[in-house]
């Protein structure tokens, strides 16, 4: 609508007077806009041992009470049983868990065989908006003679956090001695994760410490969450192999290895603050 010369200048009188109605003190003090805020997110990674913890005894509850100590908003879970096996009493382990904790879930098998599926998770306090189950190459447990090819089991999650989107990836690496498959699949986790441009957290277990040379490019674009504590094995841990990483945009306030031997390793939990 195109305005008369009569009409803006009634307008533009009305705004100056009403900026003017402002006391200068309550203008300087105001509090600025949530959306210029900071967002806090907790977030973990376990491997949860497919259910067992340390003495190798398959125990939900001792589980799901070490998750919930974490207090997490975010949980990234590997080694978990979809009605695999009966070392997990053919249960839901990832469907259970989230039901329990009131969270939403997402899982990635790495194996689907006649029903039975082990991958990934993601659990998340937050909606859900899109999930994928991407592929990288791996070393199949499950063939007698297997070849380096693609397989799922690497899944993402985007998330809208208080506003703030926010994609979160889980992995597992190759936990062979010869890092030639993880360099592989940390190619891979590089390109796949480089597709967005926006905050992106990774969790997983890495099966490799921190100085290792094939995690090297990861830390190009990541930024290593050091909790100061190693991670395996759950009794008396001398190595860390459990990551939280995180992008450009998430700023990392804290983080922590608990003790707990529910699972044969310990979960990594880190505070940090999603920028806006």
């Amino acid at each position: 609508m195109k305005l008369t010369g009569r009409v803006a200048e009634v307008l533009l009188v009305s705004g100056v007077l009403a900026a003017l109605a402002v006391p200068p003190a309550q203008a300087a003090h105001a509090p600025a806009p949530a959306r210029g805020r900071d967002v806090p997110l907790r977030v973990a990674s376990y491997n949860i041992h497919a259910g067992a913890g340390m003495d190798n005894v398959f125990d939900l509850d001792r589980q799901e009470k070490a998750l919930r100590a974490l207090h997490a908003d975010v949980i990234g879970l590997e080694e978990v049983d979809v009605h695999w096996a009966a070392r997990s009493e053919w249960r839901d382990v990832a469907g259970e868990l989230a039901k329990r904790l009131g969270m939403q879930v997402f899982f990635a098998p790495i194996y689907s065989v006649d029903g039975r599926e082990f991958g990934v998770a993601v659990l998340s306090k937050y909606h859900i908006l899109k999930a994928t189950n991407h592929k990288i190459t791996r070393l199949s447990t499950q063939d007698p003679n297997p070849a380096p090819a693609p397989a799922p089991g690497f899944g993402e999650v985007e998330l809208r956090v208080k506003g703030v989107p926010l994609h979160v990836y889980v992995t597992h690496l190759d936990y062979r001695a010869d890092p030639s498959v993880r360099v592989s699949q940390v190619a891979e986790t590089r390109r796949i994760m480089g597709r967005d441009r926006g905050r992106k957290i990774l969790l997983g277990d890495f099966n490799a410490t921190p100085d290792a040379p094939e995690l090297a490019p990861l830390w190009r674009e990541l930024t290593d969450v050091e909790p100061g504590k190693p991670t395996f094995p759950a009794l008396n841990p001398v190595q860390r192999i459990d990551y939280v990483a995180v992008s450009r945009g998430v700023a990392v306030r804290g983080a922590d290895v608990p003790d707990t031997l529910a699972s044969d390793h310990r979960p990594i939990v880190a505070d940090v603050s999603l920028r806006r």
